[in-house]
């Protein structure tokens, strides 16, 4: 077993920047106040939240005011949808909203919530590529229709959605956008005005802050409902005492991802490129890469090695110390594969051979490196132990 850890899975969590970890560290020791009090102990910590706030905005080019510091992506993608919808509901409304069916499960189940509550859902098809046109948004827009809830960049492929051309069509409707926005931050820049969208979802664990933390981002005017109930905080969208440390932390995020994500983006996408061209030399070709090999952020690759499954690829992986997603999933006890390879087509026996290979901001050319050696002895050796290889 290798005695180096090699980590490749900055899209499922990224390790807390040191410069976070120092904000968190004298946060916790020396603002212990709430924000809501009006004492000499709320009032600084009244003051980070606020800087934080700024942060935040800074980085998508918005108003502090319209952040609203969430637990995670999760709630911010619940808060958005069930706030636009469980008030239309209530009046005896049938909304209708719109989403892909490349979702993360945020917002798939999310609706499906909402669609057992009494709205209507229209899922639409991708492309084998992962790739959505914006002409189909206008094709399943209804008089009913009152959001469309697109991510901007996929968990798994990487693949961009063309969320600005999308939100001219939504605006000429007059119905609301919302994009998760979770994989996109800090991998693409983000100006919410260019961007159209009025609401958008992050994660703080995505972006090298802790886990326990994000932020919906709500367009002056747009008015939703708040999920949870109590003191008010977060102007009324949001109640519950906030997480000072948390919110500090993810604002220090955005700044250093203000400062350096464009250089950080160049980098890793040149390292990104390397890794895939020569794991596709080193394996004669024989690889099968999912979604749009330009439309996509500059740190994700999604392959599968054909006659492997991906289960048993990571797990070999894992026994050398390298950490990859794998892209198929088990559900009781069989194999159904990515459902996002299965709405973009792809063969079940491919999609059981899927991985996620994500870089971030400590990957190395050393790194990359011996991932290419390992990785490469390892396939063939499954290969080497394959029926279905053999017989190909």
């Amino acid at each position: 077993m290798s005695g180096t850890n090699l980590y490749f899975d900055y899209n499922a969590t990224t390790p807390i920047d040191p410069e976070v970890l120092a904000v968190m560290s004298a946060v916790a020791r020396d603002n212990f106040g709430n924000p809501s009090s009006s004492h000499c102990f709320g009032h600084p910590a009244a003051a980070l939240v606020q800087r934080a706030r700024l942060q935040v905005a800074q980085l998508l080019r918005a108003e502090a005011d319209e952040i609203c510091f969430t637990s995670s992506g999760t709630e911010s993608d619940n808060l958005a949808l069930k706030g636009v919808v469980l008030p239309l509901l209530l009046q005896g409304r049938k909304p209708h909203i719109i989403i892909s069916a490349v979702e993360h499960p945020a917002i798939i189940e999310t609706c499906l919530f909402l669609e057992q509550a009494g709205a209507a859902i229209t899922r639409l098809p991708v492309a084998a590529d992962g790739t959505l046109n914006p002409s189909q948004v206008t094709a399943a827009i209804r008089d009913e229709t009152v959001l469309v809830s697109l991510m901007l960049a996929n968990n798994e492929t990487g693949v961009i959605f063309p969320v600005n051309e999308i939100s001219a069509i939504t605006r000429a409707h007059g119905i609301l956008l919302h994009t998760d926005a979770v994989q996109a931050l800090g991998k693409l820049q983000i100006d919410v005005s260019e961007l159209g969208v009025d609401l958008l979802s992050l994660s703080g664990h995505k972006v090298y802050a802790p886990k326990g933390v994000g932020a919906l981002w709500v367009r002056t005017g747009v008015e939703i409902d708040p999920l949870l109930h109590g003191g008010g905080q977060e102007s009324g969208l949001r109640s519950g005492t906030e997480n000072l440390v948390g919110i500090a932390a993810l604002g220090r995020a955005c700044e250093l991802l203000t400062e350096n994500m464009t250089d950080e983006g160049r980098r890793v996408k040149l390292l990104r490129d390397r890794l895939e061209s020569e794991l596709d030399a080193a394996l004669d070709q024989q690889l099968v890469f999912h979604g749009h090999r330009l439309l996509r952020v500059p740190n994700t690759i999604s392959l599968s090695v054909p006659y492997v499954d991906g289960e048993a690829l990571l797990a070999h992986l894992d026994l050398e110390n390298i950490a990859v997603s794998a892209g198929s999933a088990c559900s009781s006890g069989e194999h159904q594969g990515s459902p996002v390879l299965r709405a973009m087509g792809v063969n079940s026996d491919i999609a059981q051979g899927s991985i996620r290979i994500s870089l971030g901001r400590w990957t190395t050319a050393a790194e990359i490196d011996t991932f290419l050696e390992k990785f490469t002895i390892i396939v063939r050796r499954l290969w080497a132990i394959s029926p279905l290889y053999k017989n190909r």
